[in-house]
């Protein structure tokens, strides 16, 4: 009877890399992409079914049916994974929401994959308090969410994983339709104050609780001209209701943040995209959170999950079109809409993963965005050990398995193998532009300036108070996109001399702020100008010192 059973589940072998695949799924290895050659268990097999195949006879004596019938509900599996076949009827409950990047927790095909010693049951909860809720009362053992949401919601687990991060999928649109004149940050702030004098105010939409607020948080935060109690904040249950509401002539909708399709359906009808993920591209990570319940009782399930998950990632990063459609058929959209998705996140492979939770750059994620959120009110303070947030052990065997595939695959096929180990997608040097090309370069607003950029008297000499300022909006600026964004250092003095002298020192002085700022590692396009007095501050005397100022603007190049 054992032999029947081994005998009508034949095996076909990778012949690239010696991977197991069940005949019904794939005619190419779903790990390495190459043609699949059939494997008859025989007496001269060396295969993992001729292997087992004395150690069950004997064992199934000792044992009885029970023990049969344990074996052969996985009869390739050697005698110390038993335990591992009684606990994949335990079934793991993931809690989420309908974002197209956790589509492959929701696919058919990965929940029921016979790779993963894992049995999976995806949960929507679309209140993230909730979500967190739910985990900590144990009535659900992992969650995906938001960097920001992790933070603010503080559930009772840890990162063990990381998932996308977003990179155009999520933007800051400008209704450009309604008021013609509005296309950046700096334009947004007249018409604010045009809007006000006539007793009115304008409105911003966004869905609540999703990156889109998290964006708008960011942009009240590290913007000088964009604060969020200029507006009537109206949240809404989801983007597709924002972009409504923006298109709707009747409503006061100065801003709107939206996701993908609308992004790219609101570029092709005229809006200004003032700011995307792409800007920003380590702003808005999703992450895994497993509960510190299953961490403590059945720490090898959360392996088990990660590497069944990375390895449908690196099959999918192998072919996109296999997760443009799986996007497409997820989210109930068009070919072209999943696609403009698709194009917006970067998902994280395996390798990749392990390095942001080893090398630093998580624990950098964490502090940029819970200072966002610190400055925004809704969290306390910063972490103190943002450490203890988050663990590496558990996404090891994920990423082992990664860098075999990676190793059998990269003599044939190094982009692929490139891909797969993050690097493909690492930002290329910026292309060099001259001054004219960013003066003239739509801008996107003035960074806020925590603190006084100082000279002495009449002087261009930096002092101390200058410099530290200038170290945090260094930080600031490092968190953009060189790719898509340009500086640009402008400096003011207030009217007091010649117009002659003023225009020099401003000039001067934008100078030495540049030149620091290079100091600093940022790499980023930078022209600097001086205004001298001719944009003084209104309101205010001429005279008075506060127009002695420099601004830190931030405009698109790409």
């Amino acid at each position: 009877m054992l032999n029947e059973h081994l005998n009508e589940h034949n095996y076909i072998t990778c012949s690239k890399c010696g991977h197991d695949r069940n005949p019904a799924t794939l005619k190419k290895c779903e790990i390495c992409g190459h043609k699949l050659v059939q494997k008859n268990p025989s007496p001269g097999s060396k295969s993992k079914n001729r292997v087992i195949l004395p150690l069950a006879l004997a064992i199934t004596a000792g044992l009885g049916i029970g023990g049969f019938w344990l074996l052969s509900k996985k009869s390739f599996n050697f005698i110390p994974n038993v335990q591992n076949n009684i606990n994949k009827t335990d079934q793991l409950t993931l809690l989420g929401d309908t974002f197209s990047g956790y589509s492959t927790f929701r696919s058919k095909e990965f929940q029921s994959s016979k790779e993963s010693e894992v049995n999976l049951h995806y949960e929507d909860e679309f209140d993230q308090a909730k979500r967190s809720d739910l985990l900590n009362q144990g009535k659900a053992n992992l969650l995906v969410t938001t960097l920001d949401q992790f933070l603010k919601q503080k559930p009772q687990g840890k990162i063990v994983g990381l998932i996308d991060r977003t990179v155009g999928a999520d933007a800051v649109v400008l209704n450009t339709k309604k008021y013609s004149n509005l296309k950046s940050l700096l334009d947004l702030n007249v018409l604010i104050q045009q809007v006000r004098s006539q007793g009115k105010q304008l409105s911003i939409t966004f869905a609540g609780d999703t990156p889109s607020e998290y964006l708008a948080l960011m942009l009240s935060t590290k913007f000088d001209q964009f604060k969020l109690s200029d507006f009537q904040v109206n949240k809404v249950a989801d983007a597709s209701v924002a972009w409504k509401l923006l298109q709707d002539p009747n409503q006061n909708v100065a801003v709107a943040v939206l996701w993908e399709p609308y992004i790219t359906k609101a570029r092709q009808q005229g809006y200004t995209v003032v700011l995307s993920s792409k800007d920003v591209p380590g702003a808005i990570v999703d992450v895994i959170v497993a509960s510190n319940q299953l961490i403590q009782s059945q720490p090898e399930k959360i392996s088990e999950f990660l590497a069944a998950y990375y390895r449908s990632i690196d099959s999918n990063l192998r072919d996109t079109s296999h997760f443009q459609n799986q996007i497409a058929e997820d989210g109930k959209l068009s070919p072209s809409d999943a696609n403009f998705v698709l194009q917006g996140i970067d998902f994280f492979p395996a390798l990749e993963a392990k390095d942001w939770l080893t090398n630093g750059t998580l624990e950098k994620r964490i502090g940029s965005t819970a200072a966002v959120l610190t400055l925004a009110g809704k969290l306390n303070q910063v972490p103190e050990n943002p450490k203890d947030l988050f663990t590496s052990q558990f996404i090891t065997k994920a990423a082992s398995n990664s860098q075999n595939l990676i190793d059998l695959v990269r003599a044939d096929n190094p982009e692929l193998a490139d891909r797969l180990t993050g690097k493909g997608k690492v930002l290329a040097s910026n292309n060099k532009l001259n001054t004219n090309q960013i003066k003239a370069a739509p801008n996107i607003g003035n960074l806020q300036v925590r603190g006084d950029v100082k000279f002495g008297i009449s002087s261009a000499q930096l002092e101390d108070e200058g410099k530290q300022t200038l170290n945090q909006l260094a930080q600031e600026i490092l968190e953009f996109n060189r790719q898509t964004v340009a500086v640009r250092v402008i400096g003011h003095t207030s009217q007091i001399g010649s117009a002659d002298f003023n225009q020099k020192l401003s000039q001067q002085r934008a100078q030495v702020v540049g030149n620091y700022l290079r100091l600093q590692n940022i790499k980023h396009n930078i022209v600097v100008e001086g205004q001298g007095f001719s944009q003084l501050l209104p309101g205010i005397s001429p005279n008075d010192p506060r127009n002695q100022r420099t601004e830190i603007r931030l405009v698109r190049i790409n």
